[in-house]
């Protein structure tokens, strides 16, 4: 049997290399310096939200406890 040719991994991720980017979310909590249980209370949080909620991932139950509604929902 004729041995084969080519990579037979090209085009699949290197599972080494492969990395995972923090969402704009998560960096603005981080930069913030805030704690999940401490999300709710932050004013600085709310008014990040409030600038970027329709363009920037937050998650949707802390939209709901800030009565945020979102441009573009389906």
């Amino acid at each position: 049997m004729p041995k084969k040719r080519g990579n037979p991994n090209r085009g699949k991720p290197d599972p080494q290399t492969t990395t995972v980017n923090p969402t704009s979310f998560e960096e603005a909590v981080k930069r913030l310096h805030l704690s999940p249980a401490e999300y709710g209370s932050s004013a600085a949080l709310k008014e990040w939200v409030r600038k970027s909620k329709d363009q920037k991932y937050v998650p949707d139950d802390l939209l709901e406890f800030w009565g945020f509604e979102v441009k573009g929902e389906l």
